[in-house]
């Protein structure tokens, strides 16, 4: 498909998912250089059209604090791909107040990526019938409570060529990345696969 109708296909599948209570919890998952933030950006106006309100949140905003993070070095790609994003915040603080026996009330940020600062925000109420869309990487595996997990699934050329290009700064991620692959398996976990190795022609598969 064109890369146009992408979020149209999937606001529409998450729009199509009904929950016990609470807003539809939604990982979408991915190495920066697919850009799962843009992804989750462009799924707030379709979402809307189909009157469900969205919920933004970034995992990069739950990050755990830089001593922790930068203990083995700042580019470590084991230390990154176990104990960089703070996961226990990102389930107590958002996706357990917004499952079905949750107050509705949840945190949409912990931590300033560029500061390592507590950012201070105060929680927000989610409205009737939202869908949470929570980007990044490494998400899946991780025992994240969520009712649908998205993937965007390049191939580890890809990867390392769309990296190079657009985002030298984090070549030493992919390492972890791969290891992602080989251990977790996100493409065989996630509800909706959608592979990006041409961004020009995305091509989706939901779970079978």
């Amino acid at each position: 498909m064109t890369p146009a109708l992408l979020p149209e296909l999937v606001a529409g599948f998450l729009a199509g998912r009904a929950t016990a209570g609470g807003a539809l919890r939604v990982l979408i998952d991915g190495p920066r250089c697919a850009e799962p933030a843009a992804l989750a950006d462009a799924l707030i106006d379709p979402l809307r059209s189909l009157s469900r309100p969205a919920i933004r949140v970034r995992a990069v905003d739950f990050l755990r604090d830089a001593s922790l993070r930068f203990e083995y070095g700042r580019e470590d790609p084991d230390a990154y791909y176990s104990g960089w994003t703070d996961v226990s915040a990102l389930r107590r603080e958002v996706l357990v107040p917004l499952g079905p026996d949750g107050t509705g009330a949840y945190l949409p940020t912990l931590r300033d990526p560029a500061t390592n600062r507590a950012t201070r925000a105060l929680p927000q109420v989610a409205p009737d019938g939202a869908i949470l869309l929570i980007d990044g990487d490494l998400l899946l595996g991780a025992g994240l409570p969520a009712d649908v997990e998205v993937h965007l699934l390049q191939s580890p050329s890809t990867r390392a060529r769309r990296m190079g290009e657009g985002q030298p700064a984090w070549v030493w991620t992919l390492p972890a990345l791969d290891r992602y692959d080989d251990e977790v398996g996100p493409a065989e976990l996630a509800d909706l696969v959608i592979r990006l190795d041409d961004p020009r022609h995305p091509a989706v598969r939901p779970r079978a």
